[in-house]
């Protein structure tokens, strides 16, 4: 599968939160034992601190919404 710029998690994070602020990588892992990965990303704002969950879809885009069967019921 080839890789584009919009499926990496860099992009995403970049196009939530402003390219030139500072994030810090909080939290990473899997949703369930061998399920879809996610990555917990925060800044400190003026406004105070922002956190955002980016989560890696089967086809290897990451969203800020989990896979379709991973979400909560």
């Amino acid at each position: 599968m080839r890789r584009t710029k919009a499926q990496s998690l860099r992009y995403q994070v970049e196009k939530w939160i402003a390219p030139t602020t500072q994030v810090h990588v909080t939290a990473f892992g899997h949703i369930r034992s061998g399920g879809p990965r996610y990555v917990c990303v925060e800044t400190h704002q003026a406004t105070g601190l922002h956190a955002l969950f980016f989560f890696q879809h089967d086809d290897g885009y990451w969203n800020v919404y989990p896979p379709a069967g991973d979400q909560p019921q």
